[in-house]
């Protein structure tokens, strides 16, 4: 009896059948060997394995002079599922934007994904609850510093875990119990470090070096992520300042459809303008996004605020001059 062609890892194989699956016109030997990483021979054997699974792969007729592999007649939809990590990564990009339309579909989105794991949605959103009180997020988006991934899930495994992570940090052997991340311009690492005792520090994670997970355990107390990051306008914590901020005429709509802090309130004055108030600290994230306003932003309180960008923008022009 001859051999049937194998291909050994069963999560390619299985990832294949989806990555096939969601394009009408089949895949190209060329395009699975490029997703894999792999050669053309591989790639064939790879093709050949999902045809002795599933029978209903055929080679589709196209226009191009390529052949193409894919499903005829025949949906693998019910093997595909989310994983709560999947859609709690969903959920964060919801959270982040500030687009109103954008966060309506996303929510939407999620509302549907968790429609089609409906049989397994109390497990679902348990463990969604889990990643989200122990992820926080920035509110303004911007680029972010690329972070190992292999880093980023040493962290994820030791919050959701409560598992204590050693490596080193400004050339220094760190002993660190992990509480949460804050996604910004960078992702910052909110822990305890063993040797600063009970208080609570924000680490930039791509400063990280050699990253190891200890079997090592630790006591959360009653730290809460999202609590935490509502004290502070970004990253920076310190005092919790109260801020009044007024907009220009021309901008006060704009402004009006803004998302600066969760505790914002805004009103419309009877003069066009519009005022925002919240309380945050993180003096230097406030001063540097009114910089962007221009001279459409004011600061009417507090009155320490208003002097230290007094002295920021001084600082700056003293250095044309």
């Amino acid at each position: 009896m001859e051999d049937k062609p194998r291909y050994s890892r069963v999560s390619d194989i299985l990832d294949l059948a989806i990555f096939m699956s969601s394009r009408m016109q089949g895949v190209t030997l060329n395009e699975i060997a490029k997703r894999y990483n792999v050669s053309r021979r591989t790639a064939e054997r790879m093709r050949d394995s999902l045809t002795n699974i599933f029978p209903q792969v055929d080679e589709i007729e196209t226009e191009d002079n390529q052949k193409h592999w894919g499903f005829i007649n025949y949906s693998i939809s019910s093997l595909v599922s989310f994983t709560p990590k999947e859609i709690a990564n969903i959920e964060q990009y919801q959270r982040r934007t500030t687009n109103k339309e954008l966060k309506e579909e996303l929510g939407k989105t999620v509302e549907k994904i968790k429609t089609l794991n409906k049989k397994n949605i109390n497990n679902i959103e348990n463990n969604i609850e889990l990643i989200m009180q122990t992820e926080g997020y920035a509110v303004r988006q911007m680029p972010q510093h690329k972070i190992d991934i292999n880093s980023l899930e040493i962290i994820r495994n030791a919050i959701h875990n409560r598992k204590i992570v050693e490596g080193k940090y400004h050339d220094k052997k760190r002993i660190i119990e992990p509480l949460g991340l804050i996604y910004g311009e960078k992702i910052y690492l909110v822990a305890r470090e063993k040797a600063k005792g009970n208080d609570v520090y924000n680490y930039i994670l791509h400063k990280f070096d050699n990253l190891t997970l200890t079997d090592k355990t630790f006591d959360r107390k009653d730290f809460d992520l999202q609590e935490y990051t509502k004290q502070s306008f970004g990253v920076f914590h310190g005092e919790i300042l109260n801020v009044k901020l007024q907009f220009s005429k021309d901008k006060a709509a704009e402004a009006s459809n803004f998302n600066f802090h969760p505790t914002q309130k805004g009103k419309f004055n009877e003069d066009g303008t519009y005022t925002v108030t919240f309380k945050a600290s993180g003096n230097k994230e406030i001063i540097w996004h009114i910089f962007r306003w221009g001279a459409d932003c004011k600061i009417l309180a507090p009155k320490s605020l208003q002097n230290e960008y007094k002295k920021y923008l001084k600082d700056n022009l003293d250095n044309y001059k």
